[in-house]
């Protein structure tokens, strides 16, 4: 069996928007969702903006779960994966009742029940901890939360490749349908904004001030984001025959790991990822219409993807943007909202910005990173980078259906 896999459903629950139509709204508009923090204190820290859900109100957007069993993370995941099954149009106990799974990646999971933990460990003592919080740390129950929501059976698996997880997700979901193992699959990425995060990002001098600002001469690092990004996936056969919207077709993916260096990006392992995508997708990188980067905003990653991207594509790349410096760095789920975007880019032919853009960099290869205003065009093949500490790399093609 070797069946075509296609995206039918959005579900994304972000800083600058919930739900398919707001989310691309947004997106088009080139809206920050940037904001000072409120998830802890952060009174501390010389830097305190991010990219928070204020808000999120999973009892509202959830039917099944309840929401004082599940931390935040899990809540993200389900919350999303909910709105993308909506999205699609299928019928609940259809799905329930078929093969049917999830994948989802993380890089931090329940981040905040062990902060929580943590606290009370510090100051009450390891016998005075609250069970429940306890019972919420593993952060397999991501997937487990969206195969709760929704009823499912099949798989739940929770892939925990940090900023590259929901590639890797995307991924596994395409594997699970192409191959015939389930017949819909729920894929995406969820992660919190909380403390330690932010504060080993900072000690790594690897978070900007106030604005995420990639591609740019003056760029100067990165702003934690949280949210939950989720996909429907289907066969073409399965949403031809229930006339069921298409938003984008998925071609393949590549994946590799050079573990070269912790934090450090290394561009000819990049390189040998957009090729081995290329490959599996079976296209030329003169197919790719656009790049979704991974484009965090820090002076080093910036450069080796810009120089990744020139190796393979030549001098003259397809245009790269990078939502991130709207969104933030929604870690596990970045991945995630890349191919949400590509999606919508695919279906309703634009191309999102990258806001926060001034002053292009000499050092930078000639690449055009679609500044501040969304571009209308009409992408038929597109690249969602997604890449990791410890050169963890993903990448997705998405294509139009033809």
């Amino acid at each position: 069996m070797n069946r075509r896999v296609v995206i039918t459903g959005l579900g994304p629950v972000s800083s600058i928007g919930t739900g398919v139509t707001a989310f691309g709204r947004a997106l088009r508009a080139g809206t920050s969702g940037i904001s000072a923090i409120s998830s802890f204190d952060s009174s501390g820290f010389p830097h305190y903006m991010a990219g928070e859900v204020p808000d999120f109100d999973p009892k509202a957007l959830l039917r099944t779960l309840s929401t004082s069993e599940w931390g935040r993370t899990s809540l993200f995941a389900a919350a999303a994966a909910r709105l993308a099954v909506e999205d699609a149009g299928i019928d609940e106990k259809v799905l329930a009742g078929a093969a049917a799974g999830s994948s989802i990646g993380t890089t931090s999971g329940e981040s905040q029940v062990i902060e929580a933990l943590t606290a009370e460990w510090v100051h009450s003592g390891l016998d005075r901890i609250t069970p429940a919080y306890a019972a919420q740390v593993p952060a397999s129950r991501l997937a487990t939360a969206v195969n709760q929501e929704l009823g499912l059976t099949g798989e739940a698996v929770t892939l925990s490749t940090a900023c590259s997880a929901s590639n890797y997700a995307l991924g596994y979901a395409y594997d699970q349908i192409v191959t015939g193992d389930a017949d819909y699959m729920i894929a995406g990425g969820a992660d919190s904004v909380c403390r330690w995060a932010h504060a080993g990002f900072y000690r790594l001098g690897a978070l900007t001030e106030k604005v995420c600002s990639p591609f740019d001469k003056d760029r100067s690092g990165i702003l934690t984001g949280e949210g939950g990004a989720a996909l429907f996936l289907e066969s073409l056969e399965s949403a031809t025959e229930r006339g069921a919207h298409i938003y984008a077709e998925v071609l393949g993916y590549g994946l590799n790991c050079d573990a070269n260096h912790m934090v450090a990006p290394d561009p000819v392992s990049i390189a040998a990822c957009m090729r081995r995508a290329h490959h599996n997708a079976g296209i030329a990188p003169a197919d790719v219409d656009y790049i979704c980067a991974h484009g965090t905003g820090t002076p080093a990653n910036d450069a080796m993807e810009a120089q990744a991207v020139v190796e393979v594509f030549g001098t003259r790349p397809p245009p790269i943007s990078s939502i991130k410096s709207m969104l933030g760095h929604t870690m596990g789920a970045a991945s995630g909202f890349g191919a949400i975007a590509s999606a919508l880019a695919l279906d309703e032919g634009f191309l999102p910005p990258t806001t926060n853009y001034r002053t292009p960099d000499p050092e930078l290869p000639a690449i055009d990173p679609v500044p501040n205003e969304s571009r209308p065009a009409q992408p038929k093949v597109v690249q969602n980078n997604g890449f990791a500490f410890g050169g963890n790399n993903a990448i997705t093609i998405l294509g139009r259906v033809a």
